[in-house]
Formats: structure tokens, sequence, C-alpha cells
């Protein structure tokens, strides 16, 4: 019998107004970690407080780091978009490689 897992791929808005985007099996406890800053060598430890944008949900680890990568190679654009739904525009800036 399969155990089903819960993982999430999740982007952060950092202080900075940058972007980052990650995998966790733990969303609330991740955003601690991240805002509490317990790794200093970290993308968003000098860029504090950061808030989640958005997140998805999976039961395979695998699809997660998927959708992670494609995410990461995401311009701000498609990010932002991606954000409110603009289904439209997510197609609209793929076709022009708009990121």
């Amino acid at each position: 019998m399969k155990l089903f897992h819960n993982y999430y791929t999740y982007i952060l808005a950092c202080s900075d107004f940058s972007y980052y985007v990650g995998v966790t099996n733990d969303l609330d406890r991740r955003l601690l970690e991240h805002n509490n800053g317990e790794d200093k060598t970290s993308y968003t430890y000098n860029r504090r407080p950061v808030i989640i944008k958005y997140y998805e949900h999976f039961v395979d680890i695998n699809q997660a780091i998927l959708r992670e990568k494609q995410l990461k190679g995401w311009g701000r654009k498609k990010k932002e978009a991606l954000f409110v739904q603009d289904f439209e525009k997510l197609v609209e800036l793929s076709k022009s490689n708009g990121k």
C-alpha cells in the first residue's frame, strides 16, 4: 500500500522585491524557517521578512521538484501572472518567451 505524502512547491516574495521558489513537506514550518533566518547561507536570509505569494500541493515529491524547476525558469512577469491566476497572460508570455 502506497502512502500519500504532502509536498508543496512555493514562491516567496522577499523584502527586496525578489522571488524565491522552493519545495517543502511542511509549508508553515518552512515559512517560519525562512523568516527566522535559520540558515545564514540561504537566499532569503538577508531578504527577510518573506511572505508566501503562491503554492501548489503535490503527493509525489518528484512532481513537486519538477514544478519547482519549471517555476525557477520563469521570469518575474510570468510568476506575477500566476499569483493573480491571469492564465491568458501566462499563455501570452509563454508564446512570446516573455518569461
